[in-house]
C-alpha cells in the first residue's frame, strides 16, 4: 500500500526526468502502478467501504428477532435477550442454520437506529437549580471514610455550592438546601432531583410525584416548584451530573485529609467561591458575572428561615426516654409519661412538650444506644439517692473536682448516708443554675470549699441559699445592663460627682441629755481608738428587712420585709457608760428570728453581721440591723431622755 510520502517521491523523481523504467526500478514498483501514480491525484484515493453481507438465510427471520427486540421493552432490565441467546433461540425454536455473525450484524443496525439523539438545553437566568448527591473519601484523624455531599448547580451559570452531610436522609436534604439558598441570597423558580424517596415518596404518572411532606413544606417556605427528571434519566440534568464528577475529579484528588465536617465544609465553600472566576467552555462570562444575572431574575429570600427538620410524636416511659430513630433520648421528669413531640435536626434532636423546647440532645446515628442528660434524673435521684453510684447516667458524668471534694466532705460530716442525701441536693441545683454560677457559688459561701470545711455548721441548705441570692443578684445587674444599655444618658448626668457617705450625719439623732459634755468627749476619744482595733463588718448585700410589732419600732429581719441595699462598710456604735445609754442600746439585742446582737469585748461596741454564715463563723448570732437606712430608721424611733 503507498503512501502519501511515496506519492511524492515518485512524482518527484518524474519531475526530475527519470524514465517510467528507471522509477520503477528505484521504487521497487511496476511500469503499471507507476503510471497510476503519475495520472491520478497527489495523494492515494482512499479504499472503498466494504459492502456488508446480506445474509440472505437470516432474512426469513427478521420478524422473529424484531419481536424478541419488542418483548424485552417491557420485561425486566436482567431478564432481556442477549444476542447469544437471540441465535440459540433461532436455532433450537425455528430451525435457523446461519451463523451468529448474521444475528449480531442485523441487532446492532437495529439497534443503531433505536437510538436515542436529544436536544441541547438552555435556561433562563434564575429558572432552575439542580441537585445531586455525590461521594467522596476523606482521611479523619480516625481513619478514612466515606462522606456524602450534596451539591445545587444553577443551570444557566453553572454556579455550585457543595456542603458535607452525615447522611442523605430527608432532614440532612433540608439542612443542605436552606444553607444553599443562604449561600446565594435567593431562590429559582425550579428545583430538580432524582427520584430519592428521601424526596419523591412514590413515583406516580409521568412526572407526577406524592413528595416528602417535610420536602413540600421546604418548596412551599421558598416558593419553587419541586420537578423531577424520568426514571432511569439522569441526562435531563446533566449539568449537576457533570458537577459531581469536578468534585471527585478535581476538588477531592488527592484525597482531603480533614478535622472534621467543619472544616471540610469550609474546604468545599472555598471551592465554589473560587469556582465562580472560571469561564465555561463556550461561554464568554465568568461563572460569577452570570450567577449576578440568575440574582436578578431569581426569588428573594422570605423574611424567616426554614426549620430543617423532621418531626415526629413519641410516648415518654417510666425510665424518662423519647424514642427517635432507634435512639432513646432522656427528657425530665415533668414530660414522663407524655407525648412529646421530636424534631430531628441533622446534628442535633430538640424535644418540644407543651410548645416548649425542654431537651436538646446531640444526635447521633448510631442503634440501639441511649443518649442521657443527668439534670433530667435529679428529681428521681433524690427518692433514689443510690444511683448516684449504681447508675450509668451519674457514673460518666464529669464534673469539676470541686463536687467530688464537697460530696467527700459532706459525708464525712454527716455520715455516709446522710452526706449523699445532702450532696444530691447540691446536684439538684444545677437543674436550674449553670455548674459555673453553682460552683462558684459554693466557693462564696467561704471563698473556697477549704474554708468550707472548718465551718461546723455548713451543709446543703447555706449553699442552696447562696446559690439562689447569687442567681438573683446577677439577674438584677443584668436586668439593670440591659435598661442602661437601652436609655441614653446625657451628658451632664456622667459628670456629677457623688461624695462618699458618712456616718456623722446620723449623730444628731443620738440622746445627749444624760451625758455630760466632757463625759461626751471621753466616749468618742475612747471610740475612735475602738474604731482602729475593731470596726463593725457588714456586707454589702441585699437583706429581707420586715418591721416588727417591737413597741420602739425596731426592725427584724423576716420574709416580708422590704429590700434594701446598704451603702455602709463598716458602722461602729459605742454605748453610754452612764445614764440610760446602755439600756437604751440593750433593745437592739433582743432576740430576733435569726438570732440576737452580739456586743463588744468590754466597750459595749455593737458587732452587727450581714450574713448568717458569717455570723456563725464568729460564734455569735444574727444582726437585724443591715443598712445606713435601717440604722437611721432604728435611731430616730429611740426615745431621747432618761426612758
Amino acid at each position: 500500500m503507498l503512501t502519501v510520502d511515496d506519492y511524492g517521491r515518485i512524482r518527484r523523481a518524474r519531475r526530475d526526468g527519470m524514465s517510467l523504467r528507471e522509477i520503477a526500478r528505484t521504487f521497487h514498483h511496476s511500469r503499471r502502478k507507476i503510471r497510476e501514480v503519475l495520472s491520478g491525484l497527489g495523494e492515494p484515493a482512499p479504499y472503498p467501504q466494504r459492502k456488508t453481507q446480506s445474509a440472505p438465510r437470516l432474512k426469513p427471520f427478521h420478524e422473529t428477532i424484531l419481536k424478541m427486540l419488542q418483548e424485552d421493552e417491557s420485561a425486566p432490565p436482567k431478564q432481556r435477550h442477549m444476542m447469544t441467546q437471540v441465535h440459540r433461540r433461532l436455532q433450537a425454536e425455528h430451525g435457523f442454520e446461519g451463523s451468529y455473525s448474521s444475528v449480531r450484524r442485523f441487532i446492532l443496525k437495529h439497534r443503531q437506529r433505536q437510538r436515542e439523539t436529544f436536544i441541547p438545553l438552555d435556561h433562563e437566568p434564575g429558572q432552575r437549580i439542580e441537585a445531586d448527591f455525590g461521594v467522596i473519601h476523606v482521611d479523619f484523624p480516625e481513619g478514612r471514610r466515606k462522606v456524602n455531599v450534596l451539591i445545587l448547580v444553577w443551570s444557566y451559570s453553572n454556579a455550585p455550592f457543595a456542603i458535607a452531610l452525615p447522611t442523605q436522609r430527608t432532614e440532612a436534604i433540608l439542612e443542605g438546601m436552606t444553607q444553599a439558598f443562604e449561600f446565594f441570597g435567593c431562590v429559582p423558580q425550579e428545583v430538580w432531583w432524582d427520584n430519592p424517596k428521601t424526596v419523591a415518596a412514590r413515583i406516580l404518572t409521568g412526572r407526577d410525584r406524592k413528595l416528602n411532606p417535610r420536602y413540600a413544606a421546604l418548596a412551599s417556605h421558598y416558593v419553587f416548584d419541586p420537578l423531577f427528571c424520568m426514571p432511569a434519566k439522569g441526562n435531563e440534568k446533566p449539568v449537576v451530573e457533570n458537577r459531581v464528577k469536578t468534585l471527585q475529579r478535581r476538588w477531592s484528588t488527592p484525597v482531603p485529609k480533614m478535622k472534621d465536617l467543619q472544616e471540610l465544609n469550609r474546604y468545599l465553600r472555598d471551592c465554589c467561591l473560587a469556582d465562580q472566576q472560571r469561564v465555561c467552555h463556550g461561554k464568554q462570562e465568568t461563572i460569577g458575572s452570570r450567577l449576578e444575572q440568575e440574582k436578578q431574575q431569581a426569588i428573594t429570600l422570605p423574611k424567616h428561615r426554614f426549620d430543617p427538620c423532621i418531626r415526629q410524636e413519641a410516648k415518654v416511659g417510666k425510665y424518662q426516654f423519647a424514642r427517635f430513630d432507634n435512639v432513646n433520648y432522656s427528657v425530665p421528669r415533668y414530660c414522663a409519661f407524655q407525648t412529646v413531640s421530636i424534631k430531628g435536626y441533622v446534628d442535633r434532636v430538640e424535644i418540644v412538650f407543651n410548645g416548649t423546647v425542654v431537651a436538646t440532645h446531640v444526635r447521633s446515628y448510631e442503634k440501639s444506644v441511649q443518649i442521657l442528660e443527668p439534670r433530667h434524673y435529679l428529681v428521681a435521684l433524690q427518692h433514689h439517692p443510690a444511683a448516684l453510684d449504681h447508675s450509668n447516667v451519674y457514673r460518666n458524668w464529669r464534673l469539676p473536682a470541686v463536687f467530688d471534694e464537697l460530696r467527700e466532705r459532706l459525708e464525712k460530716r454527716h455520715g455516709l448516708r446522710s452526706g449523699v442525701k445532702q450532696y444530691v441536693r447540691v446536684l439538684q441545683l444545677l437543674a436550674r443554675h449553670p455548674i459555673k454560677r453553682v460552683q462558684q457559688s459554693i466557693k462564696r459561701v467561704h471563698q473556697s470549699i477549704e474554708q468550707l470545711r472548718g465551718s461546723a455548721g455548713a451543709d446543703a441548705a447555706q449553699i442552696i441559699h447562696r446559690v439562689e441570692r447569687c442567681a438573683t443578684a446577677e439577674h438584677a445587674t443584668e436586668s439593670l445592663g440591659a435598661t442602661l444599655s437601652q436609655e441614653e444618658v446625657r451628658p451632664e448626668v456622667l459628670s456629677v460627682e457623688v461624695p462618699c457617705p458618712s456616718l456623722n450625719h446620723f449623730d444628731q439623732f443620738l440622746p445627749s441629755s444624760s451625758v455630760g459634755e466632757h463625759d461626751h468627749e471621753h466616749d468618742q476619744k475612747e471610740t475612735s481608738e475602738e474604731n482602729r482595733s475593731e470596726t463593725v463588718s457588714v456586707e454589702k448585700q441585699p437583706q429581707t428587712i420586715a418591721t416588727s410589732d417591737h413597741e420602739r419600732g425596731v426592725r427584724e429581719t423576716g420574709p416580708r420585709g422590704n429590700q434594701l441595699e446598704s451603702d455602709v462598710r463598716a458602722i461602729s456604735v459605742a454605748t453610754e457608760r452612764t445614764g440610760s445609754g446602755r439600756s437604751q442600746l440593750e433593745c437592739l439585742g433582743q432576740p430576733h428570728q435569726t438570732g440576737s446582737v452580739p456586743r463588744g469585748k468590754g466597750s459595749g461596741e455593737l458587732r452587727l453581721f450581714s450574713d448568717p454564715i458569717d455570723q456563725q463563723a464568729a460564734g455569735v448570732g444574727t444582726c437585724p440591723l443591715r443598712m445606713g437606712s435601717a440604722v437611721f430608721q432604728c435611731l430616730s424611733a429611740w426615745p431621747t431622755g432618761n426612758g
